[in-house]
């Protein structure tokens, strides 16, 4: 028998079992190894390299941490200060919406008042310094004082001529002081009483020499370098305002006719209430007509200036009595060589105001008619600041009558004392 033929016996290969392997860990172990190669040689650092390299490491790494550092701080204070607005405007418009209407009214009143007494100040001092020149002759106007002027509240000139000694006398007689008692008003109340007048055509002649004699006796007039005549009371008004402003530093100034009862505590009180304006016109307002025919009482010569035939003036205060506060004397003061004159003295004064800012109040208690008209008034508690006869453009027979109206509407002798100013 043939024995059966053997094949050779090749070496078994063993692997080792893995029960938990991945079919990552097996992917990997299929995939052909790639040749590592050996490391590039690098040259070696020096020691001096070494150590720069760490200082300037070190030196950057401060400048880092510097740069944040403000950085941050710049950024913290920047949110702090728009925190800090938000706070305020949110505060602002909480305190907007708490506000009562009647405190913003009177916060709104408040301001008002501020902003008329700079509007005061600053017109007071133009004006003071405008005077000055004037007094000074710089401006052309009749500086007629040299040393400086006596502060007052208000200055009233009466408006007289030659031929009315006794309308003075019935005024001295009833509303206008004398002697002690005149300059006691002026030093404790700051009212100043003149009669105003001029000089006569004919220099030291009878009628100057009258004046100056009864001038020495009663001390109560104010001459101006002026020539008296019907025609001329508007330039007797502008001097009359220049001399004033000169002499007097006063609030108001007022011009009253001889044959008007003025009482003196009602038209102090009266513009004590107008003291913080600074440019006011106070009297009786009107508006008559502009007379073109030749011959008759008040004819405007220049009538064609207003217009068409017919027309009325602008409105203006009765040259009776009226009142301009102190800004409006020193502008007239200045300017008077300019201020053109009309026929009408109280139209003439309404011309030189009307372009500029100013406040016209009419006030009806500076035209109140005599008895019984002022006489009811004043039983009513309203007494009047003067009065006058329209009829007679001032009190019809003054010299007769000025006793009785002074008794029937005057406010007493002590009322002017009781005023404060």
């Amino acid at each position: 028998m043939v024995a059966a033929s053997k094949r050779p016996a090749h070496p078994r290969h063993v692997f080792p079992v893995t029960l938990f392997s991945s079919p990552v860990q097996a992917l990997t172990e299929r995939q052909p190894q790639l040749e590592k190669k050996p490391p590039r040689g690098r040259a070696a650092l020096s020691g001096r390299s070494v150590v720069a390299l760490c200082v300037a490491s070190f030196v950057v790494g401060l400048l880092l941490s510097g740069n944040v550092s403000l950085m941050s701080s710049s950024s913290s204070d920047g949110d702090s200060a728009e925190k800090s607005i938000r706070v305020s405007g949110c505060d602002n418009k909480r305190k907007l919406g708490e506000t009562h209407p009647k405190d913003l009214l009177n916060e709104v009143s408040r301001t008002h008042q501020a902003i008329q007494s700079l509007d005061k100040a600053v017109s007071t001092l133009e004006m003071e310094m405008a005077v000055e020149r004037a007094r000074s002759g710089g401006a052309g106007g009749t500086a007629v004082v040299s040393r400086p002027p006596q502060k007052a509240f208000v200055v009233i000139g009466i408006n007289t001529a030659f031929t009315s000694k006794k309308r003075r006398d019935s005024l001295r007689d009833t509303w206008v002081p004398r002697g002690d008692k005149l300059r006691k008003l002026e030093q404790e109340k700051g009212i100043v009483i003149r009669f105003v007048i001029g000089r006569a055509g004919t220099p030291g002649g009878a009628l100057d020499r009258a004046l100056d004699a009864e001038e020495a006796e009663t001390r109560d007039f104010l001459r101006l370098d002026h020539v008296e005549g019907y025609h001329e009371l508007s330039s007797k008004t502008r001097i009359y305002f220049t001399t004033a402003v000169a002499t007097w530093d006063a609030d108001f100034y007022v011009k009253v006719d001889d044959d008007v009862h003025l009482n003196l505590g009602m038209l102090t009180s009266r513009l004590a209430k107008h003291r913080t304006r600074p440019r006011v016109y106070v009297g009786c307002m009107k508006s008559g007509p502009v007379l073109s025919q030749k011959g008759v009482k008040y004819h405007e010569p220049e009538y064609w200036k207003f217009g068409d035939e017919g027309n009325k003036y602008f409105r203006h205060a009765t040259g009776q009595i009226y009142a301009i506060s102190k800004d409006l004397a020193a502008y007239i003061s200045i300017n008077q060589p300019i201020l053109h004159r009309f026929a009408n003295e109280d139209v003439s004064l309404g011309a030189w105001l009307i372009g500029l800012e100013v406040e016209h109040v009419d006030d009806r208690s500076m035209c109140c008619a005599t008895p019984p008209d002022c006489e009811w008034k004043k039983r009513a508690g309203n007494v009047c600041v003067a009065s006058f006869d329209w009829s007679c453009s001032g009190v019809c027979k003054s010299v007769d009558r000025m006793r009785h109206i002074h008794k029937a509407c005057g406010e007493g002798e002590g009322a002017v004392w009781n005023v404060a100013i």
